[in-house]
């Protein structure tokens, strides 16, 4: 054998040797393939129904929403509506309802003062007359006239 067969031959196995090698990357190659392909078929086979639910349930939160925003702005034009109300009464009543409140007390006061006049010794206030402090009734102070 001289040496360019030698060579030859070395070369050959070589050469059989990285082809062996590549076959068998390839049939690696292809098995990854073959997996992958029915990984990615089965996770779309479960995600398009995760998909249709959630879709599903952001409508669902969509309609909620606008059911709330509906109320929100119901509720602020009930609250609009309450405070006009309440200034239109406070205007129209608040008014008057002060001074008839102060007439009758002014009334009040002249009739006690015209009733103590008669009775020097007698309390400046009518003894029956009651102040109302949150839901209670008490007696009023009581003052003896000290005409000197």
């Amino acid at each position: 054998m001289t040496g360019g067969e030698v060579a030859g031959i070395l070369v050959a196995v070589f050469w059989a040797i990285l082809v062996s090698f590549l076959a068998v990357v390839l049939v690696r190659l292809a098995q990854t393939l073959r997996a992958t392909t029915r990984l990615v078929a089965e996770v779309t086979e479960q995600a398009v129904p995760l998909l249709a639910d959630a879709s599903a349930t952001v409508r669902s939160a969509q309609t909620q929403l606008d059911r709330v925003d509906a109320i929100a702005t119901d509720v602020q034009e009930v609250t609009s509506n309450a405070s006009a109300l309440s200034t239109t009464v406070a205007s129209t009543f608040g008014g008057p309802l002060v001074k008839v409140a102060a007439f009758g007390y002014g009334v009040r006061r002249a009739m006690g003062r015209r009733g103590t006049a008669a009775a020097p010794d007698g309390p400046t206030e009518p003894a029956d007359r009651r102040r109302v402090v949150v839901g209670r009734t008490l007696p009023s102070a009581r003052r003896r006239n000290k005409k000197g």
